[in-house]
């Protein structure tokens, strides 16, 4: 039954949120659709309708041909109204996109990393965001919210980098105040792999799995979890540390402390070391290891092999601690398909259900994807969510990955 609202700014705000959460989910709309689909009366639908178009947040999309020859206008989300930044801070790769309010990605690039760190990466951040907003056709206070992942541990309260081994000096300075201070938004930071594994929820194998888990594997070893639909952080931001988990080495061994001693199994510069005290060539490195493989060299076959049983027991620990429904492999060297087949050979012979595999489709852009929603979600929830009432609009709808 439709109801009127009382008109208090908290349930007027309510209403806001409720009929932009019916034009995402639906896409274009119609009022009377709007007032179905929401349960709010129609002239509390029409009111709020007219609230949002005067703001710039809805416009008009066409008409709809209704019962008897009537037509209605439809309406759907300005995506112009408003823009994000999405950016993936990597050792060796910066990757930054600007999209709009519904998502789709306007301009995007992807440079090396400063090796110079610190402040040097701030200022390369900065300058390409201006860049691409610039390219976007973006105007000077279009740019509302951005979200940054960065590797290593982000403390949760602050959004810190508390440890980031492979970017040097990004720990050691207030990196959401200067590029706050340098673009006029409000940066968010966040692990990377966290952001890849709401990447996957959005646009990937997660969409619709309620616990799941993807794995990044490239230069390092992450994981982020989605558990109960949420994702899982723990108590100090670092949930899903999967490198330091101790399989593949002697977890005593203080080698290890830093990086972790999965990571120091799996991780490139191990499969490189392992290429080589197997009697490949010194300084072959991961991607021509693979190719090396595809040529039908052996030394390459037992070291991704190799690879591949150490990361095994890896999952089977996963699958015993959040009983995840899938999976998600990522990553420059997680989305290889000859190590993912090797695991999954492998995984079979370590327990007698193993768990549901995939391979990620979004690929090295994961995080990137995940930065974008995020930002959306924030930006979303900034305009129309309330305190009172958490919990994150919904993105709009994209079609769901396939499985490996």
């Amino acid at each position: 039954m439709a109801t009127d609202a009382p008109s208090t700014p908290v349930a007027r705000q309510i209403s806001l949120r409720t009929v932009i959460q019916a034009v995402l989910n639906e896409g274009a709309i119609s009022r009377a659709q709007i007032a179905k689909v929401t349960g709010l009366s129609k002239q509390t639908t029409s009111e709020v309708v007219r609230e949002l178009e005067d703001g710039g947040w809805l416009r008009e999309r066409g008409r709809t041909q209704g019962v008897l020859g009537r037509s209605a206008v439809t309406y759907e989300i300005n995506n112009r109204a408003a823009f994000v930044l999405g950016l993936d801070l990597g050792g060796t790769k910066l990757r930054i996109a600007v999209a709009d309010l519904a998502g789709a990605v306007l301009a995007e690039e992807e440079v090396p990393t400063d090796l110079r760190g610190g402040l040097h990466v701030v200022e390369q951040i900065a300058a390409l965001a201006r860049r691409l907003a610039a390219a976007a056709d973006v105007p000077a206070t279009g740019l509302r919210f951005g979200v940054m992942g960065t590797p290593g541990v982000v403390d949760a309260a602050s959004g810190a980098i508390t440890v980031a081994p492979n970017i040097p000096g990004v720990d050691r300075i207030d990196v959401a105040g200067a590029l706050r201070e340098r673009l006029g938004i409000t940066i968010a930071i966040e692990n990377d792999v966290n952001l890849a594994v709401k990447g996957e929820q959005w646009q990937g194998h997660g969409a619709g799995a309620g616990t799941f888990a993807f794995i990044a594997l490239g230069t390092g070893i992450g994981m982020g979890i989605v558990a109960d639909g949420k994702l899982l952080r723990g108590a100090r931001g670092a949930a899903g540390e999967i490198a330091y988990l101790p399989i593949g080495g002697d977890p005593y061994d203080p080698r290890g402390f830093m990086l972790g001693t999965l990571e120091t199994a799996v991780g490139s510069k191990a499969i490189a070391d392992r290429y080589r005290d197997y009697g490949g060539t010194a300084g072959t490195t991961v991607r021509e290891i693979f190719t090396a493989l595809e040529a039908g060299d052996d030394i390459a076959a037992v070291t991704i092999d190799e690879t591949a049983r150490l990361i095994a027991p890896a999952l089977v620990a996963v699958q015993a601690l959040i009983d995840p429904e899938v999976i998600v492999f990522g990553g420059s060297i997680g989305v290889r398909t000859e190590l993912f087949e090797r695991v999954r050979h492998h995984l079979a012979r370590c327990g007698h259900v193993p768990p549901r595999l995939a391979i990620s489709r979004l690929g090295n852009r994961a995080a990137l994807i995940g930065a974008i929603g995020t930002a959306l979600t924030d930006l979303h929830n900034s305009l129309f969510g309330l305190d009172v009432k958490p919990g994150g609009l919904s993105l709009p709808a994209v079609g769901a990955g396939t499985e490996a």
